[in-house]
């Protein structure tokens, strides 16, 4: 409930809201204990007393009935009602849109185009006719209200239960033996309530109006009962002569709506698990940055991470991603990152230009240096002159990253002309030049496919010419041949080699691979826990690996043959970032661990171009690198 109400109030507008509508709630359940007069009680030798006359704070009406009086009973019976109508409508809309979502078939267009009829009617006229059948009266509105929004409630429940019949969770439910009863009271029923919830909280601002729609018609509440709605009613003919009489109400259904509009939009925030990451926040332009030790030296390096700290801040939370990471590569060279799903590769790559997302990751220290310039904390020119020019990303899954509304080939040309200033002609002209160079054959008719249009592995090829686009000087290539069968993977694997030795391109080429390493790399560096435990030339690593944790990862790689060994895994899970132990983070792990290793920080020890953080490393540096 704590976390619930920090998100909420993160939101001003929503809290400004909940204060006011606070304020009104406190004020109408105080009404019976207030010294009050009977708002029913008439006095026509005191009608139209003006605001802050003796005895009427706000005044009275046309027929001498305090207004403070009838304000708080009215705003108490109009509230009532339309909290009581979305609660009806909610409950039976949401049971029929369940119910069609769920069964579907036959069940789902009878229901639905029962629904699809009521929808057509305008909803106040519906309404109107709903009252006119049943007679006037404050309950026979409140039912009409009700019954004129159960087709929304319906329609979008129906949306979402749609998309939730078809997970594999109800599938495995049904499985389980599992009645449709019980599917859709503990399996559905749990997922779709926030929504539920949501819809109620954003739609009892407009049924209170509604309702007051219908008292300010006279076909609501009846005299002398008062509410906000038959109040405006009574004084529409006193607007021009006694406007306070019809503003007194008015201000109050303004306030009522508005704080509960805005407190629903903070419920819907607050209710959405992503906001608990600051997913659903706007992310900044640029990673934002809060180092506060020294910036590194510069090195002649291309490009060069140094040191590099970056955290991601959730409420009292902190996640240490990247832990103080080194590393550097030179034009012509390829250098393979490998560790475990969580091991910071990834946030270590997006940190280089600034694509992690903020809030919540914030870079702590270090620094990326890039041709001798750091670009942590560079203004956001600087980094969008760079991103996709200088430095190029390859993701992992090209169908999420290319926009699926618009060609590749549209795609390409965008991303040549966001840097350089030529016709669309000439772009066009190098896009296809760009498909034939990553051997996407025809290429000037696959220039018009869409991503759908397209295998998993031409996708990737057009990835790799967005990356090529601009002639960059480094390609940082996160994951991109996993999703891939190995035939495909082998020929992608190839472009890049081919295209690294012909440009001079400089990859950092992101993996969970050791044979793509053994491939493609010149250096490898392996990663645990977000820091480096151990880097050097490829074949040195490969062939005889210092850190128990690269020896442990290598000896996962199944081996072709006569099965020669068992194939081995790691005991234990990766340790959370948010709660590193003492140490070197592998001990739990490590075979090999001594008390020391729990006791300190544990360095990046040995001398170029080898180096591994462990106390008691598989064999002595010096003895790999001979």
């Amino acid at each position: 409930m704590t976390t619930f109400l920090k998100l909420l109030f993160r939101n001003r507008l929503a809290a400004l809201g909940a204060v006011v509508l606070g304020a009104i709630l406190l004020l109408v359940l105080l009404t019976p204990i207030l010294p009050l007069q009977d708002p029913d009680v008439t006095n026509t030798a005191d009608r139209f007393q003006p605001v802050f006359s003796e005895g009427h704070v706000l005044g009275t009406d046309h027929l001498g009935r305090d207004l403070l009086a009838r304000l708080l009973h009215g705003t108490r019976l109009s509230l009532a009602v339309g909290i009581a109508a979305a609660i009806i409508a909610g409950s039976i809309g949401s049971a029929i849109g369940i119910i069609a979502g769920y069964f579907g078939g036959r069940t789902d267009n009878i229901i639905m185009r029962g629904v699809d009829m009521l929808m057509a009617f305008p909803y106040i006229l519906l309404a109107l006719a709903i009252v006119a059948a049943l007679g006037p009266g404050l309950m026979n509105a409140l039912i009409a209200v009700a019954a004129v929004n159960v087709p929304f409630f319906a329609r979008n429940i129906r949306g979402i239960t749609v998309g939730l019949a078809g997970r594999e969770f109800i599938d495995a439910a049904k499985l389980a033996g599992m009645g449709h009863t019980r599917i859709i009271l503990s399996e559905l029923l749990p997922n779709v309530l926030p929504v539920i919830i949501i819809a109620m909280s954003t739609t009892v601002g407009w049924m209170i109006l509604e309702t007051a729609g219908l008292s300010f018609l006279g076909l609501g509440s009846q005299p002398p009962q008062a509410d906000l709605g038959s109040m405006l009613g009574e004084a529409r003919s006193a607007l021009i002569t006694y406007p306070f009489t019809s503003i007194v109400p008015g201000v109050m259904i303004f306030l009522i709506v508005m704080s509960i509009n805005l407190l629903g939009d903070g419920v819907r925030d607050a209710l959405d698990p992503r906001l608990r990451s600051g997913a659903l926040s706007r992310p900044r332009a640029t990673t934002m940055v809060d180092r506060a030790a020294e910036v590194p030296a510069e090195t002649d390096d291309l490009l060069a991470i140094q040191d590099l700290e970056t955290q991601f801040h959730v409420g009292k939370r902190i996640y240490k991603a990247v832990g103080g990471v080194s590393l550097s590569v030179r034009p012509g060279e390829c250098l393979g990152v490998i560790g475990e799903s969580g091991s910071g590769k990834s946030v270590t790559a997006l940190s280089v230009m600034g694509l992690v997302a903020s809030p919540p990751g914030v870079i702590t220290g270090g620094a990326v240096r890039f041709q001798g310039d750091d670009l942590i904390g560079a203004p956001y020119e600087v980094l969008r002159q760079k991103r996709g020019d200088r430095v190029a990303y390859i993701f992992q899954d090209p169908l999420s990253t290319l926009h699926p509304l618009y060609k590749v080939g549209d795609q390409l040309i965008e991303a040549i002309q966001s840097h350089h200033k030529i016709s669309k002609a000439d772009a066009h002209a190098k896009a296809v030049e760009l498909f034939k160079s990553v051997r996407i054959p025809n290429a000037e008719s696959r220039i018009e496919n869409y991503p759908h249009e397209m295998s998993g592995g031409m996708r990737q090829r057009v990835g790799i010419a967005m990356a090529l686009a601009n002639d960059p000087d480094v390609i940082i290539a996160d994951e991109p041949t996993t999703a891939l069968d190995v035939t495909v993977q082998a020929q992608i694997l190839s472009l890049l080699d081919d295209l690294r030795r012909d440009r001079g391109l400089a990859i950092i080429f992101i993996t969970h691979d050791f044979g793509v390493v053994g491939q493609l790399c010149d250096r490898v560096a392996v990663m645990y826990a977000g820091r480096i435990v151990e880097e050097g030339p490829t074949d040195a690593v490969l062939v005889a690996p210092a850190h128990p944790y690269t020896k442990r990862l290598i000896a996962c790689v199944p081996e072709l043959g006569q099965g020669r060994r068992e194939l081995a895994a790691i005991p234990g899970l990766p340790p959370s970032v948010d709660d590193l132990p003492p140490g070197c983070a592998f001990a739990p792990r490590c075979d090999k661990a001594q008390d020391d290793c729990r006791a300190g920080t544990v360095p990046l020890a040995g001398t170029a171009p080898r180096a591994v953080r462990c106390l008691y490393p598989e064999e002595d540096l010096a003895h790999a690198r001979a």
